[in-house]
């Protein structure tokens, strides 16, 4: 698989512009898993982003909790790495907000909610 990833990455490399260079051969730029596992991390954040429609009463607290964490354990490391990966960083604090979104959801939900007699 790698031979092939290198061989479409120099056929691309001849029909990069210019002003993209830099991008196209920085330490964390495309032809690095430094800048792909961030760009399919981004699904967590749409995904995220869906659940907003999601009834409070069916989210997951353990779940969103989880994700809120390495979110922003990940966003620190991102920053203290070398090189800095700007793109990691901002796909976890998306992540972060958008589970801190949740469970501040969840919590008002529950906070509202009336209690069963018991």
């Amino acid at each position: 698989m790698s031979k092939i990833y290198h061989g479409v990455v120099n056929a691309a490399d001849k029909f990069v512009p210019n002003a993209l260079r830099p991008l196209w051969n920085h330490a964390a730029g495309p032809k690095t898993v430094f800048f792909w596992a961030p760009v399919f991390k981004w699904g967590l954040v749409v995904a995220g982003l869906s659940d907003l429609r999601r009834p409070a009463d069916q989210l997951s607290i353990s779940q969103s909790a989880s994700l809120a964490a390495t979110g922003i354990i990940w966003s620190r490391y991102s920053l203290v790495i070398i090189p800095k990966n700007w793109g990691l960083f901002s796909v976890n604090v998306f992540v972060a907000g958008t589970q801190i979104l949740q469970l501040y959801r969840a919590w008002d939900f529950s906070r509202k909610a009336p209690k069963a007699a018991a």
